[in-house]
């Protein structure tokens, strides 16, 4: 029984840290917050 759930619940932490890694991606690669992070890009090279 201990067994099953050690592996189930490996099984689930990989695929649930999977998805969450994709989603990060996408939404770092996502064409409308591309102005967002150019800007924020900039932010170390301002002069003010």
């Amino acid at each position: 029984m201990y067994e099953s759930m050690a592996q189930f619940a490996q099984t689930f932490g990989l695929v649930y840290f999977f998805l969450i890694f994709a989603a990060a991606v996408v939404y770092a690669l996502w064409p409308s917050n591309r102005k967002r992070f150019d800007a924020a890009a900039e932010i170390p090279l301002r002069e003010e």
